[in-house]
């Protein structure tokens, strides 16, 4: 979009009680930002959602001060605007409701790539956390996937930094501004980043990073990419915000189990028990779930296995036969056929899918790895 687009989009954006959901309503209706502003109030009142208050609010002409401000902000750094109804913005979150009618960007962001994930997780990372970041990021790359998360402490940088370490591309999606780096030790992994990927906000140069920012930020995470990880989470946290906002979104939930008296395993725990989340033990589980091949197979690099050294009892036995011939079984008809109580059948279950066996379906479904 051109420089008065833009600046009738920004002007829009300082409108008290213009959300992205009724930007893009008005935008809709009327055909352009600059259109808006240049609309008749007796239209613009009879939109469904609008009203005469909103009407006259829109009739401000002081928010021009504001965009203006910001505008010359924009093009003083280079930044990338990313309109949700042009090519660059990115293609998920154009099917979010909720998705930011403008995104600034800044670095060499390319979202071309359909591949897209995004690792998010506690900030007080454990080495368990740590090593299955670093482990995943490393057998997923010769898919050449791109890299999203927060930039936050622990799980965040953990994954940018991976990702930088296999030439892979690093989005950072931020709370603030782009004219401050939050937290400040990160300064020194700015550079690097905007050098093989990038940064996206939502939030003028005014914002600071404040807590409700966030929260807010996790749906940009969340929607825009094909699958969200979470590596480690206590049982509350701003990352089961993004794994729950990415089932609304209908995206894929991974969580990577630990054990029960982890505090930072709790969250990931939950989700899988839930069937919120599929259980994560290695990227095989990953490109299998998201049917990803390899598509560059000339790269020195080994494709991803998965070995499994796992002995069953039995009765495990029987229910994993059971479960390869006959594909996708609800619990209930799985007890029964198989002649166990259900109460049985669902702790043997639940066993087997920690040890990587079967996956939960929706509607109590379970079926053969």
């Amino acid at each position: 979009m051109n420089d008065t687009e833009l600046l009738h989009l920004l002007a829009l954006q300082k409108i008290e009680g213009v959300g992205d959901i009724i930007a893009k309503k008005l935008i809709n209706h009327c055909g352009s930002p600059e259109k808006i502003f240049k609309t008749k109030a007796s239209i613009l009142s009879s939109i469904d959602g609008i009203g005469q208050v909103l009407t006259k609010k829109l009739k401000d002409k002081s928010v021009f001060n504001l965009a203006e401000v910001e505008l010359k902000f924009i093009q003083e750094n280079s930044l990338d605007c990313l309109f949700y109804q042009d090519e660059n913005y990115p293609d998920r979150l154009k099917h979010c409701i909720d998705g930011p009618v403008l995104l600034f960007g800044s670095g060499n962001i390319n979202l071309n790539n359909r591949k897209i994930i995004s690792i998010v997780g506690t900030r007080e990372i454990t080495s368990y956390g740590t090593e299955f970041c670093k482990k995943l990021i490393e057998d997923l790359a010769p898919l050449n996937p791109i890299i999203v998360s927060g930039f936050a402490y622990g799980v965040d940088i953990v994954a940018h930094k991976a990702a930088l370490e296999h030439n892979l591309q690093t989005i950072g999606v931020v709370a603030h501004g782009l004219n401050q780096v939050y937290p400040k030790v990160h300064k020194k992994y700015v550079a690097k980043i905007e050098e093989q990927g990038g940064f996206l906000t939502e939030f003028w140069s005014t914002s600071n990073p404040e807590k409700e920012n966030f929260v807010k930020r996790n749906r940009i995470v969340a929607g825009m990419s094909e699958a969200t990880i979470v590596i480690e989470s206590a049982e509350k946290g701003g990352s089961l915000i993004t794994a729950n906002l990415a089932n609304d979104y209908n995206r894929d939930v991974f969580a990577v189990p630990g054990r029960i008296s982890d505090k930072y395993s709790q969250g990931c725990n939950i989700l899988i028990k839930t069937q919120r989340a599929n259980m994560l033990t290695s990227a095989a589980d990953l490109m299998y779930m998201l049917n990803w091949e390899l598509e560059t197979p000339n790269r020195n690099l080994n494709a991803v296995q998965k070995q499994l050294f796992i002995t069953l009892d039995d009765d495990e036995q029987k229910i994993y036969d059971y479960l390869l011939e006959h594909g996708k079984v609800e619990l209930d008809i799985l007890a029964l056929d198989c002649g166990f109580p259900v109460f049985k059948m669902s702790s043997m279950l639940m066993n087997m899918e920690l040890k990587g066996l079967i996956r939960p379906l929706p509607g109590k479904q379970f079926e053969a790895i």
